[in-house]
């Protein structure tokens, strides 16, 4: 009999232990404004470039002025069987998210 006290306080000491999982809030991280930007740069690039697949990505950084942002990347993309860069400028207004204007420039290898 003592066997089986023993047994069951092991079994409920292991259910215990292994029913408790520690909870732990985690911060949500904030989504930086340039992901919202490229976004619109890979969107746009979609737009001017339709038959083309985009390969890759690059964040250029940004440029700010007295009230307005521009947010720069360079897409790598295929079109047929020619693969290109192509730099993607993205002006708006810093307060208010406002778009300004997209601007497009191929680049060579």
């Amino acid at each position: 009999m003592r066997k089986f006290y023993v047994m069951l306080g092991f079994f409920l000491v292991l259910f215990a232990v292994s029913v408790h999982t520690p909870t732990s809030a985690y911060a949500q991280q904030e989504i930086p404004a340039r992901a919202q930007w490229g976004k619109v740069a890979v969107k746009e690039t979609q737009a001017k470039y339709p038959q083309a697949k985009i390969l890759d990505y690059l964040y250029e950084g940004s440029e700010v002025n007295e009230d307005t942002t521009i947010e720069k990347f360079k897409l790598w993309i295929k079109l047929s069987d020619k693969e290109f860069g192509v730099q993607v400028r993205i002006k708006y207004v810093t307060n208010t998210n406002k778009l300004v204007k997209v601007e497009f420039q191929e680049t060579t290898p």
